[in-house]
């Protein structure tokens, strides 16, 4: 029984999937959007977000430890190559900022059919764009129920005066129709 364990296996070895996922998140970061299979891109998610939320804290021990699960990646200039920080100096300087309002859920997963030869269903996990547009869309939103509300109280408010207003006159007519009625039997 699987009771308690969360994690999924993929058929390897604990240090081969470690090394899998570590490659795929610096991939992740580093680029923005990858393609893979649905499975492996719902746990990728996982160690992205907790990645990120590390990230926010920005401090070195908060470095040092996404250090430990960030691949360092070689970079080839000018005919000679380097191992270089490049996804764990985005994570801290452009990815983490960027997310600094929001609280989880970081990255998106766009399914994209199944892969020719196995049939295994793909998907695209990619990180989010920034959080900057998204409250004017809601401000507008909001903006257009709250004249929506106003409309409707001010037509209630004038459905009710006009109510009022034939009432009184319905009464008059019937006062008067009374008085009438009232004379002539006199």
């Amino acid at each position: 029984m699987r009771h308690r364990k969360k994690s999924r296996r993929f058929s390897r070895e604990t240090s081969h999937r470690r090394a899998m996922f570590r490659n795929m998140v610096t991939s992740l970061f580093v680029h923005g959007r990858i393609l893979t299979t649905l499975e492996k891109a719902k746990e990728l998610r996982r160690m992205a977000e907790k990645l990120i939320t590390l990230g926010k804290r920005d401090t070195l021990a908060a470095r040092r430890l996404a250090a430990r699960r960030l691949q360092p990646t070689t970079i080839k200039e000018e005919g000679r190559t380097r191992v270089a920080e490049e996804a764990l100096q985005k994570l801290f300087e452009e990815i983490a900022p960027r997310y600094q309002e929001r609280h989880g859920g970081y990255t998106r997963i766009i399914r994209t059919g199944n892969r020719r030869g196995d049939n295994a269903p793909m998907a695209f996990i990619e990180l989010l764009p920034d959080d900057k547009p998204a409250p004017k869309k809601r401000a507008k939103k909001t903006a257009k129920k709250a004249a929506k509300k106003a409309a409707k109280k001010a037509a209630k408010k004038s459905a009710k005066k006009t109510a009022k207003k034939a009432a009184k006159k319905a009464a008059k007519k019937t006062a008067k129709k009374a008085k009438k009625t009232a004379k002539d039997s006199d």
